[in-house]
């Protein structure tokens, strides 16, 4: 099942801390969180609360963005169906943007900071300290620990990661697109010939399909820890994925058509990047993320947006 989150900056989002700056309000939204949709009378019965009440914070958590309504035909007249919007929320101040040059801005984005996930086993997470929750368990990406992931790996699924779109803010265009990760193939223990299918997706198009032809475990990783076992995934490739206008090129080999015309990052506020591997993949080989304490690199997730001078 997909999982949302939200992460939240308190310098922007104020919004959504008043929404939540309110035991009435937590308790809406844990009811729903728990027992699904429910319409406003249903949220006063269950609360033990006067519907003038539930009807005023629902609003204010509406205009919040932390839930969601729907109009649905009942006996007598329409009702409105209440849905929590965010499975879990973030609150995160951001770091500030490094200038790389004066026409360039690069994010990092921590691996476990992902906003969204639908994964299948076998799947884990692990922070340089060790395990973080159970493994093979999908719902342990829900884990607030997850934050402090430096490897994660899956057979199937994807996670998405929000990236503020700084240059929109700036009022910059963007000339070209680049993410840089360190990826391999996933296989229980390693192989270097095990090929995988890794797709990623811009604000829900897909940019293009790079092939991982294996999970590496020849040699430790330069940043993998000691305590991390030799049979098991040990580092990857640095992969850049760069979009420009004329298409998408994974280390200047081109691997699809999709520009940035395509991607109108202009009209977005964020850049919603997923990293997947699909079901109908053709090599199907699973994906592991490297990030800060695993294999060769010790980098997060970066972005990097060259904009016009």
């Amino acid at each position: 099942m997909s999982r949302n989150f939200l992460v939240v900056d308190p310098e922007e989002g104020l919004e959504v801390l008043k929404g939540l700056a309110s035991a009435i309000r937590i308790k809406i939204l844990k009811l729903l969180h728990v027992e699904g949709p429910l319409n406003g009378n249903d949220i006063a019965e269950r609360l033990s609360l006067p519907q003038s009440t539930v009807s005023t914070n629902l609003q204010i958590l509406e205009t919040a963005g932390l839930i969601r309504t729907e109009t649905q035909k009942a006996r007598k007249g329409n009702q409105k169906i209440c849905h929590s919007t965010f499975d879990e929320v973030l609150v995160m101040f951001k770091e500030d943007i490094t200038p790389l040059r004066s026409n360039t801005i690069e994010v990092a984005m921590p691996l476990g900071l992902y906003t969204s996930c639908e994964v299948s086993a076998p799947c884990g997470l692990c922070s340089s300290d060790g395990i973080i929750g159970l493994l093979d368990v999908p719902d342990t990406f829900l884990d607030p620990d997850r934050m402090k992931a430096g490897l994660i790996w899956f057979t199937r699924g994807f996670l998405e990661y929000q990236f503020p779109n700084n240059a929109k803010l700036a009022q910059n265009t963007i000339t070209t697109m680049e993410f840089v990760m360190e990826l391999s193939s996933e296989v229980p223990g390693t192989s270097a010939d095990w090929p995988s299918d890794i797709t990623l997706s811009v604000n829900g198009t897909e940019i293009g399909t790079w092939m991982s032809t294996g999970d590496y475990g020849d040699k430790r990783g330069v940043y993998t820890p000691d305590w991390w076992k030799l049979k098991g995934s040990q580092y990857g490739k640095l992969k850049n994925w760069r979009v420009t206008n004329d298409g998408t090129y994974v280390d200047g080999m081109k691997i699809s058509p999709v520009s940035l015309t395509d991607l109108d990052l202009a009209n977005h506020h964020s850049i919603r990047l997923r990293i997947a591997v699909k079901p109908d993949a053709k090599h199907p080989g699973g994906i592991n993320i490297f990030g800060r304490g695993f294999g060769n690199y010790d980098q997060d997730i970066i972005l990097r947006l060259h904009t016009a001078p």
